[in-house]
């Protein structure tokens, strides 16, 4: 039996471009088809139903035509609009950080409701938590071991011995830390404080309302960040617009 030309999903909107004159090039992250690509016909146009509907970061209910080409979304209503982002320069920008990595590292059409999860429960922690840096390191960790990249934070990757309290290292080509004796000797490292390790750890195993009761000192979240940027950076072989974006914001002091 043939699919059915039309067909109804949960979506978060990770990004959306324009397409000719009135039309969007709209990508999508659901919960049982992965990611996907579609178009929103006449949604930049004023009296456009689909509207507000078809916006960066709205999860939403869509129906969608099936085409030979790209499907067609027909129609659209938000499910969760996250208002908050919208009226906050810096929650708005760590959540189009968060979409930006979702779709840089996903491929197209491959299930993953647990992670279609992640997005929308991190999309919601980003309105209302404290210390939206820390919603970031967790999200990233997590996203990394749906995907396969969770790094290894308790043996050392070169020997494999137990890592013991001490001086370490993260290495982003290898996938985790390195014990004080592989790391000295090693190229393109960071050091990772005993502190940052066990953050890290916490980070891989904890949900986001006891992440978000942490308090770190600046030194500290300096570094977790660092040695997860890098990590990024690998993965992706290139820098994100969004985490650029967040750099300036921070040195600006609007990161708040």
């Amino acid at each position: 039996m043939s699919n059915p030309r039309l067909y109804s999903t949960e979506a978060v909107v990770l990004r959306k471009i324009d397409l000719g004159e009135a039309d969007s090039l709209v990508t999508l992250y659901t919960p049982h088809l992965g990611k996907i690509r579609a178009v929103a016909r006449g949604v930049r146009r004023s009296r456009s139903k689909l509207g507000g509907h078809v916006e960066w970061l709205v999860h939403a209910q869509m129906l969608l035509a099936r085409s030979k080409g790209l499907d067609i979304i027909s129609q659209s209503q938000a499910i969760n609009s996250f208002v908050p982002l919208r009226d906050n320069l810096w929650r708005s920008s760590s959540a189009l950080y968060v979409a930006e990595l979702v779709d840089r590292l996903t491929p197209e059409g491959e299930e993953d409701y647990p992670l279609f999860k992640l997005l929308a429960d991190t999309l919601q922690w980003l309105c209302r938590a404290h210390h939206t840096d820390l919603v970031l390191r967790r999200f990233e960790m997590h996203l990394f071991g749906r995907l396969g990249y969770e790094p290894e934070l308790y043996h050392c990757v070169a020997c494999h011995s137990a890592i013991e309290p001490g001086e370490h290292y993260f290495t982003p080509d290898g996938g985790g830390v390195l014990c004080s004796g592989c790391g000295g000797q090693a190229l393109m490292v960071d050091r990772l404080s005993l502190d940052a390790l066990k953050v890290l750890r916490f980070l891989q195993r904890s949900g986001y309302a006891e992440v978000d009761r942490l308090r770190l000192s600046a030194d500290l979240s300096a570094n977790i960040k660092l040695i997860m940027r890098r990590y990024v950076r690998y993965l992706l072989e290139r820098e994100l617009k969004s985490a650029d974006w967040l750099d300036r914001l921070e040195r600006e002091g609007l990161a708040r």
